[in-house]
């Protein structure tokens, strides 16, 4: 029988059927490899993936970032740059919203965060693995390619000071060792995965990297369905009642669209767009491109299903967890407000034992840094990219890189919480923009675009909206949700209306594939 640790205030009409609470996980993670299989498939199809073309891996070989590796290694390295604390933290957070986390998860997963991923990775394969502010400016023009160049290196900075200073605060904590001596053995870490080939560091440690999160996720996942059949554990079922704002604190916390903001790793992140071209560099064949970039997606929905429902399981559904969150719960008898990390912490300790403390204690560590280090990586490619410096030379790697690391380390010793507020508007920000290159992409080849325009007028209207609603601290004007609705919806409607003019106006221009 698993121990469960029961919360303050735990609600007494909470239901306590054991299948029937089921049923939404099961399906959930269900629809998500079907998702995969089938529109994973579609999507592949639609945009044309050709085994036959030469890959960036191959025609451009360097040994350093373009080098072809296999396809297993690939997909864990994808799977990690994407995943980090994200579908951990964030989905975390995300629960306290209630179960219409589930749906924002699997749905936006399957029809906008693994598209998004496989169009950003696949056009980056078709321009000799491009970083994305160059492809926006081949199919959007100069002006966005500008913006690009801006939104992308903020937020790839942004992310990996963020990465340094959080691990550093927690091993500091755990050793007992001053926390500068973590930020200079993390640095050295991070310097060294930037400027090796993408074999020798990353490529070798990952899969094992990748091994620890899988096994927290799926040992979590497996306790939580055997313990749901012992009766110990009950999960949120989706229902008719439960379509409705169960955060603690709803006038700030908005259901649309705070809680498509709050999980994005999981459901769709623009961060992803950075990660993929390190990949595409990489790819042996056009033909892996589902499964290295829509499957590595599919795989980190699937995490993030299991996080939030477990949040709920544990303290009794998302009622239970705002109450930990916002008025606390006794631990070790010390009132302890939880927060994502605490609870990964109670919850892989309570049902998975000794073993679950070390699982967390890796998971809280490792998954940052192993979105840190391709943070960095990124950064300096795109930087390479727009300054057209090939990155073959060590030197010319160490030029980009000394100014780069120099300006995260000064960061790191400042208060970077104002910045960091501006991260998650800006990850989806970006993401949307990805999403109109594609549709850009789309109609210059004479397809049908909207299986991209679609879910990138949704994104924008949420984008914009949130801007509009979000409480102060989230970096939001805080006005009333009417008028960011219609704002976000007039805003997504334009962009929609300017990207199929300006797209088809490049396309009669004459821009080829």
């Amino acid at each position: 029988m698993f121990r469960h640790v029961q919360p303050i205030g735990i609600f007494s009409n909470f239901e306590t059927s054991i299948l029937t609470a089921m049923i939404t996980f099961f399906v959930s993670i269900l629809l998500l490899v079907a998702g995969f299989f089938l529109y994973g498939k579609f999507t592949d199809r639609f945009f044309g993936a050709d085994s036959s073309r030469k890959t960036p891996a191959e025609a451009l070989a360097d040994g350093v970032d373009y080098k072809v590796m296999p396809v297993w290694k690939i997909f864990v390295i994808q799977f990690l740059n994407i995943a980090g604390l994200g579908p951990i933290f964030g989905a975390i957070m995300g629960a306290a919203y209630g179960p219409m986390a589930y749906l924002w998860i699997v749905f936006g997963c399957i029809f906008m965060g693994a598209v998004h991923d496989y169009f950003s990775g696949m056009l980056s394969v078709r321009n000799n693995g491009l970083n994305m502010p160059d492809i926006t400016g081949k199919y959007l023009g100069k002006g966005l390619k500008t913006f690009m160049s801006i939104l992308v290196p903020f937020l790839l900075l942004a992310i990996g000071v963020s990465f340094v200073t959080g691990p550093a605060d927690l091993m500091a904590s755990l050793t007992g060792w001053d926390k500068n001596i973590w930020l200079y053995i993390i640095f050295l870490y991070y310097i060294l995965a930037t400027l090796l080939p993408i074999d020798k560091i990353i490529g070798s440690i990952y899969p094992f990297m990748g091994a620890a999160l899988l096994f927290m996720a799926f040992g979590v996942g497996g306790a939580m369905v055997v313990g749901g059949f012992q009766g110990s554990i009950v999960m949120d079922e989706l229902s008719l009642g439960s379509f409705r704002n169960f955060h603690a604190d709803p006038e700030n916390n908005i259901l649309v669209p705070m809680l498509f903001i709050v999980i994005s790793c999981g459901a769709i992140s623009g961060f992803h767009s950075t990660q993929s071209p390190l990949m595409s560099r990489c790819l042996p064949n056009e033909k892996y491109g589902r499964t290295v970039f829509y499957g590595a997606m599919i795989a980190e929905g699937i995490v993030a299903m299991i996080w939030a429902t477990a949040a709920m399981a544990y303290f009794g559904g998302a009622e239970g967890l705002n109450k930990a969150a916002s008025e606390g719960m006794m631990i070790d008898g010390v009132l302890t407000k939880v927060t994502p990390a605490i609870a990964v912490n109670m919850i892989c300790n309570s049902w998975l034992g000794k073993v679950g403390a070390v699982i967390a204690v890796i998971g809280v560590v490792v998954c940052p840094i192993t979105s840190g280090d391709t943070a960095f990586r990124s950064l300096r490619l795109t930087l390479a990219d727009l300054l057209h410096q090939d990155q073959k030379p060590i030197v010319r790697r160490l030029a980009i890189s000394v100014p780069v690391f120099i300006i995260a380390y000064f960061c790191c010793m400042m208060d970077f919480s104002t910045i960091w507020n501006y991260v998650g508007i800006a990850n989806q920000l970006l993401a949307a923009m990805v999403l109109w290159t594609a549709t850009a992409y789309l109609i210059s080849v004479g397809k049908p675009h909207w299986m991209t325009s679609i879910p990138a007028t949704f994104l924008t209207f949420v984008c914009v909206s949130y801007f509009i609603m979000a409480p102060h601290i989230s970096g939001g004007l805080h006005l009333d949700p009417l008028a960011g609705y219609i704002t976000g919806a007039v805003v997504a409607l334009a962009l929609f209306v300017f990207t199929i003019v300006k797209a088809s106006q490049k396309a009669k221009a004459g821009l080829s594939r």
